[in-house]
């Protein structure tokens, strides 16, 4: 849920490719496997049953990163700030029954991708800390609550009345903390090249390994490194490359 009221729907690849991947995890099983102990060698049909059941978990991989690619690529794009929840998630996956669709979101994946693709478009991630009640929190008048369950899908503050989706509410909040931290603004007005830069080793990901140069004054200020942290310096100061 986007603070604009714009409703993001989980996907759910893992979800979608269970039951097949169940029947090729059964179908693995009733094949001659290798032993160690005996020293057996692994039949030629569980070879094949093997490499059916690890290509549907690498085309789930792949759609999932697929996805978040699009989703992460666009909000960077669109927004110039954008403020992410340091979410328990060690602590959400202790929760059986939630524990497979929170894993299949990809929130490190997520959060990891927002961090260089911020610093690729000039713009800057705020990390909420965990401890901050934004889900609690009214964001008509500011009152908190002591406790919301999570059975709760409707946010009722009890002292100006607000009726509101919870998510909703949580993402006005955390649209309200950035406006508080930062000069910028938030919004596509100030999309790529936001006046608040990205500090320094704030960006990172495999995909930045492309070199870069300084020219002009970047060169006498800053000296080019070949790592990712030094593509997400250059985007935000707007080097050539």
């Amino acid at each position: 849920m986007l603070s604009t009221g714009e409703l993001i729907d989980n996907p759910r690849y893992l979800t979608a490719a269970h039951q097949r991947m169940r029947a090729l995890g059964r179908a693995l099983a009733r094949k001659t496997s290798p032993d160690r102990r005996t020293g057996r060698r692994a039949s030629k049909r569980w070879q094949r049953a093997a490499a059916r059941l690890g290509r549907a978990h690498a085309r789930v991989a792949n759609l999932r990163r697929d996805g978040l690619h699009k989703l992460t690529t666009r909000l960077t794009r669109e927004y110039g700030t954008v403020v992410v929840e340091d979410l328990n998630v060690t602590g959400m996956l202790r929760n059986r029954k939630l524990a497979r669709h929170i894993a299949d979101a990809g929130f490190a994946e997520i959060r990891r991708q927002l961090t260089y693709k911020t610093g690729w478009n000039g713009g800057r991630l705020i990390l909420a800390d965990r401890w901050y009640p934004s889900s609690k929190t009214c964001s008509g008048c500011g009152a908190v609550k002591t406790k919301l369950a999570l059975s709760e899908r409707e946010y009722q503050c009890g002292s100006c009345g607000l009726v509101l989706d919870p998510d909703l509410n949580a993402a006005c909040n955390l649209a309200a903390l950035a406006a508080e931290a930062t000069t910028a603004g938030s919004g596509p007005a100030a999309g790529r090249g936001a006046d608040r830069k990205t500090p320094l080793g704030g960006a990172g990901g495999i995909e930045a390994s492309t070199r870069h140069r300084a020219s002009g004054s970047d060169r006498d200020r800053l000296t080019a490194r070949r790592d990712c942290q030094s593509c997400a310096r250059w985007s935000a100061l707007g080097g050539n490359g």
